[in-house]
C-alpha cells in the first residue's frame, strides 16, 4: 500500500470517518493542518455500490463479532454504527433534533446521572452551523427544547400516511406534534436534489438528498488535502518514551502499516473507540490509554427504542416516504407525576416488511412465526407504527472491555456488558403506553409491542474532573494531551433525543479548539 503521507508525521491522524470525523476532516484539512484519516471500511459510490435493498445493505452496518452480557434486546452492530467512509449517517433515518438545556444539566436539574462540563449555549452556535451547512429541513416553530426554529429549509410535505395518523392521534389526546427536523433535503441544495420519499433512508440513499458525511464532508476535506485511504483498520496507537502520541499502526490487505502524527484524533464510534484505548496499553498506561480514571468503557447508554405497531381498517403502507416524518417532545422533560426522572421523544416510524417481520416475530413472549407470522405480514399494508427514543441513565456497571477472544488481526474482541436500570423500565412503560393511546386515538388496534434499544453513547464521557472523566469539554485527554477522542463516546447522558446533531455540533467545537491550539 502506498499513500502520500507515508514517511510523514502528520499534524492529524483521524480514526473514522462517520459523522465526526468528516466534520473534523473538513475543519481541519481546510484550515491548513495535514490530515490523514483511517476508516476500517470501503468507499462507495451511492449511485454503484448502493441498493434500495433491506437485506444487501445491512453490510454498511459494523458486522465484527462482539461478545455481549445483555438481558435486553441488544445488537450492538446495528447501532447506526457504520463500517466505511461516512460510517453510521449513511444508514440512519436523518433525524437531526438538538439537545435541551436539561440535558447538560440532568444532575443539577433533576438528581440522576451527572452534569456535563458544557451549557447549552457552548453548542449552540455549533449546532447552527451544522444545521445551514448541510441544510436541515424543518418546520418553522418546533415547540420543544431552546430552538424553536426556523430551521434553514423548510419542513417536509407531503407527509407520510403513518406520520398523518400518528398527529390524527396526537391531536385527539391533546398532545402536540411538529413535523420532525431532518438532515433530509425539502430542496434542491449544493446539486443535490430533494427527497421524492422513495423510503429507504435507513439502508441507503441513492439519489443523495440524505446527508451523509460521505457526500457532504468527506470530499471537501478531499478538496483540501486531506487524505483519506480506505479499509483501513487501526489496531493500535502508539506512544512515545515521554508518554505521548506518536501515531498509529493500521492493518490494509493483512499487512501492518505505520502512520506518524502529532495529534490522534479517536472517532470509531463507542464500542470501538474504548476497545482500540483500552487495547493500546503501554507500560506507561497499563490500564490503556487515558484510562487513569478507570472510566474508559465505563458508564455506556444507549437510548430504548421500543416500537408499538397497530392494525388500520386503511391501508397506511409503512413503506412510503422517509421513515420518520412527525415526531413529539411533549413527555421530554422531568414531571415528577410520573415516577421517573427524565423522558423521551415519539416519533412515527416507517417499516419496511423485512424489519417489521424480525421486529414482531419477537415482540410477545411466545416467538411469532411460521403460519402465524405469515398471515400478519399478508396484511402489512394496514399496519402503523410509533418507536420512542427514551433516555437511559449512565450507570458504571455497563461497560466495555476486553475479551479473551481475538479478531483475525490479533485485537481482543470487545465484550459489552449493558443491563437497564429500574429508572429506564418505568421510563419505557410509559412510553408504551402513550404510544399505545396516540395509535388507538386515530383509529388503530393496537397489536403488537416490540422491544428495542438504538444509538450507543458513553464510554469516554467528558468532564472538568480527571478522576472522574476521560476527557475535557473538547475531547482532549486528560492523561495525554495530544490524544483527542471525539464521538458519541464523550456523552455523559443520553437524552431523550437522536444523538448526530449533537455528535456533529461537539465535532465542530473541538476542531475550532485544536485549530486555535495550532495557531497559538
Amino acid at each position: 500500500m502506498k499513500w502520500r503521507h507515508e514517511h510523514d508525521a502528520v499534524d492529524i491522524v483521524i480514526v473514522g470517518a462517520g459523522a465526526a470525523g468528516g466534520v473534523l476532516a473538513k475543519e481541519l484539512s481546510e484550515a491548513g493542518l495535514s490530515v490523514v484519516v483511517l476508516d476500517a471500511g470501503p468507499w462507495r459510490d451511492p449511485q454503484k455500490d448502493f441498493a434500495s435493498d433491506e437485506l444487501s445493505m445491512r453490510s454498511l452496518a459494523w458486522e465484527d463479532t462482539r461478545i455481549v452480557d445483555v438481558t435486553e434486546p441488544f445488537g450492538v452492530e446495528r447501532h447506526n454504527s457504520g463500517k466505511g467512509i461516512g460510517g453510521g449517517t449513511q444508514n440512519f433515518t436523518g433525524v437531526f433534533l438538538r439537545f435541551h438545556e436539561s440535558d447538560f444539566k440532568a444532575k443539577s436539574i433533576d438528581g440522576v446521572g451527572d452534569d456535563w462540563p458544557i451549557h447549552y449555549k457552548d453548542l449552540e452556535p455549533y449546532y447552527s452551523r451544522i444545521e445551514k451547512e448541510i441544510a436541515v429541513s424543518g418546520p418553522r416553530h418546533f415547540p420543544w427544547g431552546n430552538f424553536k426554529g426556523p430551521y434553514p429549509y423548510p419542513e417536509r410535505d407531503p407527509l407520510s400516511p403513518n406520520a398523518y395518523l400518528f398527529q390524527k392521534g396526537c391531536e385527539a389526546l391533546g398532545i402536540q406534534s411538529a413535523v420532525t427536523p431532518l438532515a433530509i433535503l425539502s430542496a434542491p441544495f449544493e446539486g443535490r436534489p430533494p427527497c421524492t420519499n422513495r423510503g429507504f433512508c435507513i439502508e441507503v440513499c441513492m439519489p443523495n438528498a440524505k446527508f451523509s458525511t460521505l457526500i457532504v464532508h468527506i470530499p471537501k476535506a478531499v478538496q483540501a488535502g486531506a487524505e483519506i485511504p480506505p479499509n483501513c483498520m487501526v489496531t493500535q496507537i502508539e506512544v512515545d518514551k515521554e508518554g505521548h502520541i506518536s501515531g498509529v499502526l493500521f492493518v490494509n490487505q493483512g499487512n501492518t502499516y505505520r502512520q506518524r502524527a502529532k495529534t490522534v484524533i479517536i472517532s470509531a464510534h463507542v464500542v470501538e473507540t474504548s476497545r482500540l484505548l483500552l487495547h493500546s496499553a503501554p507500560p506507561q498506561f497499563p490500564d490503556g490509554l487515558a484510562n487513569s480514571s478507570g472510566w474508559v468503557g465505563r458508564a455506556i447508554m444507549t437510548h430504548s427504542s421500543n416500537d408499538v405497531y397497530a392494525k388500520f381498517e386503511q391501508e397506511v403502507r409503512l413503506y412510503k416516504g422517509t421513515p420518520v416524518l412527525a415526531s413529539t417532545q411533549d413527555f421530554y422533560e422531568t414531571d415528577p407525576r410520573r415516577g421517573f426522572a427524565r423522558g423521551y421523544t415519539i416519533h412515527s416510524h416507517g417499516s419496511r416488511p423485512i424489519g417489521m417481520a424480525q421486529g414482531i416475530s419477537k415482540s410477545s413472549h411466545e416467538p411469532i412465526w411460521g403460519t402465524q407470522l405469515r398471515q400478519i405480514m399478508l396484511d402489512y399494508n394496514y399496519y402503523g407504527r410509533l418507536t420512542m427514543v427514551g433516555e437511559v441513565l449512565p450507570q458504571w456497571g455497563n461497560h466495555i472491555s476486553l475479551s479473551d477472544e481475538k479478531d483475525g488481526n490479533g485485537m481482543p474482541r470487545a465484550s459489552v456488558t449493558f443491563h437497564y436500570g429500574g429508572n429506564d423500565l418505568k421510563l419505557i412503560d410509559h412510553a408504551v403506553e402513550n404510544m399505545k393511546l396516540i395509535l388507538k386515538a386515530a383509529g388503530g388496534e393496537v397489536a403488537h409491542v416490540v422491544s428495542d434499544t438504538q444509538h450507543l453513547m458513553g464510554g469516554c464521557r467528558m468532564g472538568n474532573d480527571p478522576a472522574t472523566s476521560v476527557v475535557n469539554s473538547y475531547g482532549q485527554s486528560h492523561d495525554i494531551p495530544n490524544l483527542f477522542i471525539c464521538d458519541a463516546s464523550l456523552f455523559v447522558t443520553s437524552s431523550g433525543g437522536n444523538p448526530t446533531n449533537t455528535v456533529m455540533a461537539l465535532a465542530a467545537r473541538t476542531a475550532d479548539y485544536i485549530i486555535d491550539l495550532a495557531c497559538s
